[in-house]
C-alpha cells in the first residue's frame, strides 16, 4: 500500500540466543557464589577460562538440536525427548572432554537444548516462534519426565533422585515440564525494569529468590537454600547495588554455596526475553 512504511522481517535464532546467554551468564560480574570475571565463587574445579573452553565445545550442538527438532517436527511430542537424547548425550560428552571431565554445562545443556529443539520443532511445523508457544512446547515434550525419571525409581541413586525422596524437589526436569514456570512468573514481567548488567544481575536475585536451586541443596541442604533465598529476597526488598552483590558473594562462598541452577536459569530467561 502506497504510503505504508516497508516491513523487515527479523529471523530470530535460538541457537545464537542460548550462546550468547552462556557467555553473558559467565561474564556477568558480581554473580553470589557462581564464576565470574573476579573470582571462581564456590568452586575449586573451575574457573572463567575452563566456562569458556566448554561454551566453544557445546555451541556448535544447539544448531544441532534445532535441526533435529525441525526433522522430527511432525512426530508425536511424547517421542521427541527420546530422539533428542543422543544428541544430549554427545553434547555433554563433548563438554567433558573441553573440561577434562568437569560438569560446567550439563544443566545449561538440557534446558538450552530443549529450547533450541522446541524451537526447530516450531519452525517445522510453521508455527510463530514466541517465548510462549517455546515453553509450551517444552512442556509438552517433557511431561510425564518426573514421573518416569524421578517419581517411579524405589531407590535413589543419583543426587536429584535423592533431592526428590526426600524433599519433593523436581530439578531441572520439573521446571522444563513446567515450561521454565520459574522464569515465566519471576523474571520475565520485570525483565525491562533495569538495563545492561544490572537487568541480569537483577535476574538473577528474582531467580535465587524464588528457585528451589537442587545445587544449593546438594552443597548445604534445606538450610542453605533457604539462606540464598532469603538473601537475595532481602536484597531485592532493600535496594542492592555492586558491594552488595560482593558481599553475598563472599558470604556465599564462605559457606560453599553455590547457585547453579538459578545460573542455567539466567541463560533461559535471557533466551525468551529475547522472543516475542
Amino acid at each position: 500500500m502506497a504510503g505504508l512504511p516497508a516491513t523487515e522481517s527479523v529471523v530470530i535464532s535460538v541457537p545464537e540466543l542460548a550462546a550468547r546467554a552462556l557467555r553473558l551468564e559467565l561474564d556477568l560480574t558480581p554473580k553470589p557464589g557462581l564464576v565470574d570475571r573476579a573470582n571462581n565463587g564456590s568452586h575449586q574445579d573451575m574457573d572463567h577460562a575452563l566456562f569458556l573452553r566448554s561454551i566453544a565445545a557445546i555451541t556448535p550442538w544447539f544448531s544441532v538440536f534445532e535441526q533435529a527438532g525441525r526433522e522430527h517436527a511432525h512426530k508425536a511430542a511424547g517421542v521427541q525427548l527420546r530422539l533428542l537424547r543422543p544428541a544430549g548425550i554427545a553434547c555433554e560428552q563433548a563438554m567433558f572432554a573441553a573440561t577434562g571431565g568437569v560438569n560446567t554445562h550439563k544443566g545449561g545443556i538440557f534446558s538450552l537444548g530443549l529450547l533450541c529443539f522446541a524451537a526447530g520443532r516450531l519452525q517445522g511445523q510453521r508455527r510463530p516462534l514466541q517465548a510462549e508457544t517455546l515453553c509450551r512446547q517444552v512442556s509438552e515434550i517433557c511431561r510425564g519426565l518426573v514421573a518416569r525419571e524421578l517419581a517411579a525409581r524405589p531407590q535413589a541413586v543419583t543426587a536429584g533422585e535423592k533431592q526428590f525422596l526426600e524433599y519433593g524437589l523436581t530439578g531441572a526436569r520439573g521446571e522444563a515440564e513446567q515450561g521454565f514456570a520459574t522464569v515465566r512468573r519471576a523474571v520475565l514481567p520485570f525483565w525491562h525494569q533495569e538495563q545492561g548488567e544490572r537487568r541480569l544481575q537483577h535476574a538473577l536475585l528474582r531467580l535465587m529468590a524464588a528457585n528451589p536451586d537442587s545445587n544449593l541443596v546438594s552443597r548445604g541442604g534445606i538450610a542453605g537454600l533457604r539462606y540464598v533465598q532469603d538473601y537475595a529476597a532481602t536484597l531485592l526488598a532493600v535496594g542492592w547495588d555492586n558491594d552488595a552483590l560482593s558481599e553475598m558473594d563472599r558470604a556465599l562462598m564462605s559457606r560453599r554455596l553455590s547457585p547453579g541452577g538459578s545460573a542455567d536459569l539466567l541463560a533461559v530467561a535471557y533466551v525468551l526475553a529475547q522472543l516475542p
